[in-house]
């Protein structure tokens, strides 16, 4: 009521008038004007200016990790006071609370339309791109592994592996993917597919396409065969190493996933398609021709 009380006074009505009708202490009126926002309101804007950030780049965090990403901000805050925060303005984990959205709940609308259309050809390399997420439990907790292979050879051309699935573990692996073909004036123009997960939706991975000029497509909501491709290398990697034994720490699973990707997939793997060759082959035979030619 004080921005009321000020607005009035500036009209000509006095603020003893405009208190009595409004039954307010004059006092508090005009130690609020002195101040009209708190160190401790000011605080609390801070953070949930931060909680806010985590929240719109990780939509899949609860409170507890949107306090430890604000703290690594260098906002400060209890559980308990981020809880109250993030209770107050509705921003709850996309997975812990599926069951408010109802039978006819959808995912979050697509960043970019679906410029592939499941054709998965390309005519040469960085033209096509495909990036998606896995994940596998150890002793120690889960490890997830983000690849992005390239259409042209099937060869994975960028990858990371966290502990952690944040939109970080997404905009390292393009990245990645980016620094191993030769940089962001070789690769712009290239479509790099995904489905309709929030890594691939949130601020920073979009932020990451445009600093590349890579070109974003995502398929739709419940259609595996929008992402066969990179599917059908998760099957290997499962069927070769993940599901091959039991993994006591992420540590030895990280080792295992980077030697069969980078020895025996790339290779010594061999494919009908790229005339039984590997990808590492088929990409020294046939991109050289190509530069030659232009």
């Amino acid at each position: 009521m004080y921005p009321l009380v000020r607005e009035l006074a500036g009209d000509g009505i006095p603020v003893a008038v405009t208190c009595r009708v409004l039954k307010l202490a004059r006092q508090p009126y005009y130690r609020w004007l002195s101040r009209p926002v708190s160190d401790t309101d000011l605080a609390e804007a801070y953070l949930a200016d931060a909680l806010f950030d985590a929240h719109r780049d990780d939509p899949e965090f609860g409170y507890r990790l949107l306090a430890d990403e604000a703290r690594a901000a260098g906002q400060q805050g209890c559980d308990r006071r981020v809880w109250r925060i993030c209770n107050r303005q509705g921003w709850w984990s996309s997975f812990g609370r599926r069951g408010r959205r109802g039978k006819g709940g959808r995912p979050g609308p697509p960043a970019h339309d679906d410029k592939v259309k499941r054709d998965f050809t390309a005519s040469a390399p960085n033209r096509l791109w495909l990036t998606d997420i896995t994940e596998h439990p150890t002793g120690k907790g889960k490890l997830y592994l983000c690849a992005v292979k390239d259409v042209f050879s099937g060869r994975i051309v960028g990858y990371s592996i966290s502990d952690r699935m944040k939109a970080r573990l997404a905009v390292d692996a393009v990245a990645s993917a980016v620094a191993r073909r030769g940089g962001s004036s070789v690769v712009a123009g290239c479509v790099i597919h995904s489905d309709r997960g929030s890594q691939f939706r949130s601020r920073k991975f979009l932020t990451e396409l445009r600093r590349h000029d890579l070109v974003g497509s995502m398929g739709q909501v419940g259609a595996a065969g929008d992402n066969a491709a990179m599917e059908s290398f998760f099957a290997l990697l499962q069927n070769n190493v993940l599901d091959g034994r039991r993994w006591a720490t992420r540590h030895e699973l990280r080792i295992a996933i980077v030697t069969w990707i980078e020895r025996t997939y790339h290779r010594r793997r061999r494919q009908v398609r790229l005339g039984r060759l590997t990808p590492i082959e088929y990409e020294a035979m046939m991109i050289k021709p190509q530069a030659l030619a232009a």
